[in-house]
């Protein structure tokens, strides 16, 4: 990224915004273009002037999206599709559905929820184009510092960032909003104002209404000079990612960290770390206090305890000496529960077994190689989810084995260890949906009715597990 020490005179129009995006964009004019395009005055000027770039036929695109919380949401909608098209642009528009959990801020649900609808709608390689300009930025900074957040929440915006499958880029970040207001009046393009911008209950409205008159009246150039200092904690930032990149680096076991690596750092190290974690998965950042837990106690905690910290959206589970991390369901789906049900199977009438949707699918295939032997199964067996205390002997001559001990060595996700079928015969385990047999039914050589036992999960078309250790 290039230094922003010296500003450029604001000038706002396209030339200007040409020079910016040659400046913010690796690969800039030949970069597509995605506007982020609420309608509202800055997002307005944006695509018009992104509307007029040389290189902009082709490359340029808007996406708009509706929280679908206001009445006139729809129209909002209809106003931005008739401005792209009379800007001949492109326009996308994704309705999203808003959860109103107890006790969170709807400004970040709704926040969270608009850039989750953004991520799906970007396309590879494409840079999503928002309109935050330098008063935004003082106004994050503000609200950051009042809320307590460390060196990455007063870095607040920064100018570029990788975002999906492409980048996010603020290219107005040094520009006051005034001066776009100007430019678009000028030009008598329309835009329209959301009614809940005035309402001071909301405290970024309050902090700009009431506060910042006030602090420009006695400090004129408050934006600037604050923007630089986010700049500045930015900068910091940077050092630390490449710090916790490189902790990181060493604790990774696949997707997973290691508890002994993160405990050889110190506590700083390894909560910067942590965070680095969480943040680079796309996920919300836990608290202070979510995350002293996660560094803390969950780390200390018994290697067979399965601690857990969760917060807003994720949740960290220790597993054995690992940490998953993990997205939690949306707040409209049902806790999913383990079917306790039993089904019956007559594999010799019928080799495929339908299990409880949460299970899948159990079925036999005849296989001169496969691993189970046939003749050692008893004409019915039965199959079920786990219900704990399951044991089974895995290697010929060796000893019995918890199932749950098996799966901790394995490093199975808990949401695939609560969807395994077990399949009984005559009461004792005899296998673990396709990952293992019990000694009593696994083939020998000379074996002359040998089979292999496939398990195919409820979304088998899209997990890898579905392809993984087949017995």
């Amino acid at each position: 990224m290039a230094s922003t020490a010296r500003r450029e005179p604001q000038a706002f129009g396209p030339a200007w915004l040409d020079r910016r995006l040659a400046r913010l964009l690796p690969g800039y004019p030949r970069t597509a273009l995605c506007v982020a395009f609420s309608g509202g005055l800055d997002s307005t000027a944006l695509l018009a002037a992104c509307a007029q770039l040389p290189h902009a036929k082709g490359r340029l695109r808007a996406l708009h999206v509706d929280h679908q919380l206001n009445p006139d949401s729809a129209r909002w909608a209809a106003h931005c599709r008739r401005t792209a098209r009379a800007l001949g642009v492109p326009l996308q528009v994704r309705a999203v559905r808003v959860p109103r959990p107890r006790g969170a801020s709807l400004e970040a649900v709704a926040r969270l929820a608009r850039y989750r609808a953004f991520a799906a709608g970007l396309r590879p390689g494409e840079a999503l184009l928002s309109a935050h300009h330098e008063d935004d930025q003082l106004e994050t900074v503000l609200l950051q510092l009042l809320r307590g957040a460390g060196v990455a929440g007063l870095a607040a915006m920064p100018q570029v960032a990788p975002f999906a499958q492409g980048l996010l880029a603020r290219p107005l970040l040094e520009l006051r909003h005034q001066v776009l207001a100007q430019w678009l009046a000028s030009r008598g393009i329309p835009w329209i104002e959301d009614p809940s911008n005035a309402d001071t209950r909301l405290d970024r409205n309050y902090l700009r209404a009431q506060v910042l008159p006030l602090v420009r009246a006695r400090w004129p150039a408050a934006s600037a000079t604050v923007a630089r200092s986010a700049r500045h904690a930015a900068q910091a930032q940077r050092l630390l990612d490449e710090l916790a990149a490189g902790d990181l680096g060493k604790a990774s076991v696949g997707e997973a960290l290691s508890a002994p690596v993160l405990r050889t750092l110190t506590l700083d190290r390894r909560m910067n770390a942590l965070r680095h974690w969480v943040v680079a998965a796309g996920l919300l950042a836990p608290s202070t206090r979510r995350l002293e837990q996660i560094a803390g106690a969950l780390l200390d905690a018994r290697p067979d305890s399965r601690p857990q910290v969760a917060w807003e959206g994720a949740s960290v589970r220790r597993e054995a000496q690992l940490l998953w991390l993990r997205a939690a369901p949306p707040a409209t789906a049902p806790a999913r529960t383990p079917p306790r049900d039993e089904v019956e199977w007559r594999w010799a009438r019928q080799r495929t077994c339908p299990l409880p949707k949460e299970l899948g699918t159990l079925l036999l295939r005849a296989d001169a190689r496969g691993p189970l032997n046939l003749d050692a199964l008893p004409p019915r067996l039965t199959a079920r989810a786990r219900r704990g205390g399951e044991k089974l002997r895995p290697i010929p001559g060796g000893a019995r084995r918890a199932l749950k001990g098996l799966l901790q060595e394995a490093r199975v996700p808990l949401e695939v260890r609560a969807q395994l079928p077990l399949v009984f015969a005559a009461g004792k385990l005899v296998a673990v949906a396709d990952r293992w047999l019990d000694e009593s039914v696994q083939a020998t050589v000379g074996g002359q009715r040998r089979a292999r036992l496939i398990w195919r999960p409820a979304d088998w078309m899209k997990s890898s597990e579905a392809v993984r250790g087949q017995v």
